[in-house]
């Protein structure tokens, strides 16, 4: 079974390991040089140390004072230095401390061959074995050349052996030190590497998190990634594609509703005709016959009353066969240049007597210079009546009710705003869709196709129709109708 990782573990694990590959190269290199020039700094000490020893022995060797020689060279032995070696010419030995005589083959022999002068140097690291203490004594041994002063022959040479204790110990030290560098620098960089393997999978997982929303078909939901980054950048893709993915499933929805209402009116159709023809003749008999009655002299006041109100019911059924076949019916539009604002005044003036008659103030506000529309005026002047009866019938004497005109891009497309507002007793935020459809009513009179008519017209026109939120009490229909539109 494979073990699965995240990528943020993967990301940390291989950041590690390459971190600790170059960190070790880094300090592998640097340990060597330090290594190099701790040594270097040894053999230098050691050859400065050789010719200090013999310039200080430089006049006992004029003399030939051997004893005296060998006393001084026991007094230069210390826990760094163990051991002193004075050759001749010849490269025989004439002086040393007592230890290296103890070693025969370090002590019998010079290691200077060749053409010698004055710069010239030996040495070499070497084991040797304490007897005394039983132990083995890590060595650089270093020799150089004496001459006499002022001859260019050579006199002999001076062989010492300093320990390399200290060297090892500084070696040691300076291996722990790059080791503890070594370690903290992996360490910050390990904690980078988190910090940046969060920075670059967390919005990797916020992405993840949307990809899950939208195939669940929320595609309202957006990921806020600031960065100006490539991840930024896929953000804001992303954002764009559900927003694109947003608009057309509503467009899909809204061709949805549309496909099943032009069913209903299909299904409606092919019966409205057929029941309107039926319902008419019989209501056409029964109309003519109560107003012949209604011109006889011999009726009493309750008589007349009742035939009165049977009139009046024969004419809203006419009215609900005439709205009626107008919905179903599929007309075309007499298109041609109107003002709008003229359509809406004739729509008012039309209202005007039952405005006045519940002393309803209207607020218009329209604004200057809207071009002519290319509409068809007397179906606009219906969608405005409707709106505005409506209105009439829901606002409370001394009402308001506002008309305003104005201009409006959407999607690329100039269009003129129609809104219509009342102060009435509002319509409940959930019925905001439901009363465009055919039959919707929440009054206790009429058929509910008023509104439905109205969306019907302006989506033959390519506009919209909405109810939309208003500050206060009341409500606010927006229409929008693109006024450029060719035939």
């Amino acid at each position: 079974m494979r073990l699965r990782m995240s990528l943020q573990t993967r990301f940390i694990i291989s950041v590690t390991f390459l971190l600790s590959i170059l960190v070790g190269l880094i300090l592998f290199f640097i340990q060597r040089k330090e290594v190099k020039a701790i040594f270097e700094e040894s053999k230098n000490e050691g050859i400065l140390r050789a010719k200090y020893i013999a310039n200080l022995n430089y006049r006992r060797l004029l003399q030939w004072d051997i004893d005296e020689i060998e006393e001084n060279i026991e007094e230069q032995i210390d826990q760094k230095l163990i051991y002193v070696v004075i050759y001749d010419r010849y490269n025989e030995p004439l002086a040393a401390n007592d230890f290296i005589k103890d070693y025969e083959q370090i002590y019998s022999s010079s290691r200077l061959e060749g053409e010698i002068t004055e710069q010239s140097y030996f040495f070499e690291s070497k084991n040797i074995e304490n007897k005394k203490e039983n132990r083995i004594l890590k060595i650089l041994e270093i020799e150089v050349p004496i001459f006499a002063r002022g001859s260019p022959d050579n006199w002999g040479s001076i062989k010492i052996g300093l320990s390399l204790e200290d060297m090892h110990r500084e070696i040691q030290k300076t291996r722990l030190v790059f080791i503890l560098i070594g370690c903290g620098g992996l360490l910050v960089g390990i904690a980078g590497a988190t910090l940046l393997a969060r920075r670059i999978t967390g919005p990797l997982k916020k992405l993840v998190a949307g990809t899950i929303k939208i195939s669940k078909g929320d595609f309202s939901h957006k990921i806020n990634i600031p960065s100006q980054d490539e991840i930024g950048n896929l953000a804001r893709s992303f954002n764009k594609m559900s927003n694109e993915l947003l608009q057309t499933r509503e467009r899909m929805e809204e061709a949805n509703r549309k496909l099943i209402q032009a069913e209903k009116l299909a299904s409606i159709g092919r019966i409205s005709a057929t029941i309107a023809h039926e319902i008419r003749n019989p209501l056409t008999s029964v109309k003519l016959n109560i107003q012949k009655i209604l011109q006889s002299t011999q009726l009493d006041e309750i008589e007349e009353e009742h035939l009165r109100i049977s009139q009046e019911g024969i004419g809203q059924i006419e009215k609900f066969i005439r709205e009626f076949l107008d919905f179903t019916r599929s007309s075309e539009l007499n298109l041609d240049r109107f003002s709008i604002e003229q359509i809406l005044e004739e729509s008012i003036k039309m209202m005007s007597d039952s405005l006045d008659q519940k002393k309803i103030n209207i607020e218009k506000n329209f604004q200057e210079g809207l071009p002519l529309a290319l509409v068809d005026g007397d179906k606009l002047r219906l969608v405005f009546l409707n709106i505005l009866r409506n209105a009439y019938e829901v606002v409370d004497e001394r009402g308001k009710i506002s008309v305003s005109l104005s201009l409006r891009e959407e999607d690329g497309a100039r269009k003129i705003r129609i809104e219509i507002s009342d102060n009435g007793q509002g319509i409940p935020e959930e019925d905001w869709e439901n009363i465009f459809e055919p039959f919707y009513t929440t009054k206790s009179t009429g058929a509910g196709l008023g509104l439905a008519i109205a969306r019907k017209i302006i989506e033959e026109h390519k506009g919209s129709i909405k109810v939309i939120k208003k500050e206060g009490r009341g409500t606010s229909f927006e229409i929008l109708i693109p006024y450029g539109r060719e035939k």
